[in-house]
């Protein structure tokens, strides 16, 4: 019984949004339906009906009034209310929407850049100067100078490692004293797409080779880019590998004893079980999968890359893990772009690079919409006791997009919980939010099919409540009701026990049910319908 009444639901909700100067079918205590409305409804069915009776225009009219009459009943009681109820539909709301806040032809580049950057590497070094997550506009721009004359100095003739080595704050670029530790002198190696953070693989893609990139910023502070190299990538591979921790003279001749008896023709995965130190790949023979170049550390990327045929080994080498001797398993060479693109387009979903699209919806509202902000208002910014400020005094307008009024009071409540940036940097945030929402908000004016979708999810999601609570829950819990309604149709049963049947019996009282709620609702409405609109319909379907 259920899995019909939501198939029902899901079939027949609609709206009249767009429909306005169509004429009406059907009155129910004054709300209006139109043709149109009534047609969408009926061909929607159509294709999911092979039975000839159930085609009747008739009969489907009669459905749709019985559904309408349910939907107002839900309304009524205010099931739209619920606070369960709510969560479901802003769930629901957000999911639906968010095709519309993607902008396809962004997307569309972003994967074309992502293919080319998956066949082509780039090798590059940098230089980072490090910058809080809440620093203020003094700082940034403090740590964008020093970075701008560090570059100066490399353009003027300094080494851009030994530059690197001693003023990048990665750390990575600098010599560890305590443990004796070479630094990279900021070398990051080969790195092709979704290697680094996006703003970093842009900045490295759009460097020329040997030339130094103005200063630029990512979620960690400001870089500077050298580009040493350009080649097509090598793709992935798949390699095993024989770890031995420590980087002492023991552990070399450990390692060297275990790359003797792979000369020896020892097996590798048998060696790698007994002998190797990471536990994560051992009792796989040591395989660690499928990877591209840069995934790996610099030293075991390049031992990896350069074995040329399956089942070759290397010599032992080490990084700052231990000794390593690597093995080619298989080569993954780029395929195209066609056969990439599906799987390009789902990392790209998923990697940050996705907020550029938003942003790209975003920037193209800010110029359709009328957007003001408020300077008095705005004065509360600088306030430091910003989000203990009473609610009374936050009542002034601080946004307006269109005729949309934004207040102070909702500004702190969007930042209430959001103290890791500074407030200036939140307003942005916030502006962006509301300019969101009111898109959002407004779809249902704009785009008709998200409309008739969301109505359809809105009053079936409350048809469900209802008839959970006026059928499903009944027909199960009261089983006086459920006895007295055997015993009244018993002859319609081959058997006296009950619980013998209790499936059927329990689904025929569901219609019972069903049927006399439906009576007393169209007992209780004033429905009229246009017998003389209905006629034209049945002559055009050609069904009574």
């Amino acid at each position: 019984m259920k899995k019909i009444v939501l198939l029902f639901v899901l079939s027949v909700s609609i709206s009249g949004f767009g429909q306005r100067k169509d004429k009406k079918l059907i009155t129910i205590d004054g709300e209006e339906t139109t043709i149109a409305e009534f047609k969408r409804v009926y061909e929607k069915n159509l294709d999911a009906i092979d039975n000839e009776d159930a085609k009747s225009v008739t009969k489907n009219l009669e459905l749709y009034i019985n559904y309408k009459l349910k939907v107002k009943e839900a309304y009524s009681i205010k099931l739209d209310t619920f606070p369960s109820y709510k969560r479901e539909m802003e769930t629901y709301r957000n999911q639906l929407s968010a095709p519309y806040l993607q902008d396809t032809t962004f997307i569309d580049k972003l994967v074309q850049d992502a293919y080319f950057r998956t066949e082509n590497s780039v090798k590059a070094k940098h230089i980072l100067i490090r910058i809080s997550r809440d620093a203020t506009p003094k700082d940034t721009l403090f740590a964008y100078n020093k970075i701008l004359k560090l570059r100066e100095r490399i353009l003027n003739g300094e080494k851009f490692e030994v530059i690197a080595a001693q003023f990048s704050e990665d750390r990575s670029a600098q010599d560890d004293a305590k443990t004796g530790r070479k630094g990279n002198g900021g070398n990051l190696g080969y790195f092709s797409a979704f290697n680094m953070v996006y703003p970093f693989e842009v900045a490295a893609y759009n460097t020329k080779i040997n030339e130094i990139s103005m200063p630029f910023k990512t979620q960690f502070g400001y870089h500077i880019i050298q580009v040493d190299d350009f080649k097509k990538s090598d793709g992935e591979i798949e390699a095993a590998h024989i770890l031995v921790k420590d980087t002492s003279a023991v552990s070399k001749t450990k390692i060297e004893s275990i790359y003797g008896k792979l000369i020896a023709k020892e097996k590798f995965e048998d060696l790698a079980k007994q002998y190797s130190d990471d536990p994560g790949s051992k009792n796989k023979g040591g395989n660690l999968g499928k990877f591209a170049a840069g995934r790996m550390v610099k030293p075991f990327s390049d031992a990896a890359f350069a074995l040329e045929n399956v089942n070759d080994f290397s010599e032992p080498f080490k990084t700052r893990f231990g000794w390593h001797i690597v093995k080619l398993i298989k080569k993954h060479p780029i395929k195209s772009f066609d056969e990439m693109k599906k799987d390009l387009k789902a990392k790209v979903k998923k990697s940050s690079r996705m907020q550029l699209s938003e942003k790209a919806v975003v920037n193209k509202l800010k110029k359709e919409y009328s957007i003001t902000e408020f300077k008095e208002a705005k004065k509360i910014l600088e306030r430091k006791n910003l989000r203990s400020i009473p609610k009374d005094s936050l009542q002034n307008t601080i946004i307006r997009i269109n005729d949309k009024k934004v207040t102070q009071e909702d500004f702190v409540n969007y930042i209430r919980n959001r103290r890791h940036l500074a407030v200036f940097k939140l307003f942005e945030m916030f502006k962006e939010d509301q300019i969101i929402k009111y898109y959002k908000d407004n779809l249902i004016h704009t785009e008709p099919e998200y409309a008739y979708t969301l109505k359809e999810y809105e009053d079936g999601l409350l048809l469900f409540e209802l008839m959970q609570e006026k059928i499903w829950t009944k027909s199960t819990k009261d089983s006086l009701g459920l006895k007295k309604y055997f015993k009244t149709n018993s002859k319609n049963y081959k058997t006296d026990d009950l619980k013998a049947i209790k499936g059927q019996v329990i689904n025929d009282y569901q219609n019972f049910l069903e049927k006399n709620w439906i009576s007393e609702l169209r007992k209780n409405s004033e429905i009229k319908v246009e017998k003389k609109q209905l006629k034209k319909l049945i002559k055009f379907y050609g069904q009574n």
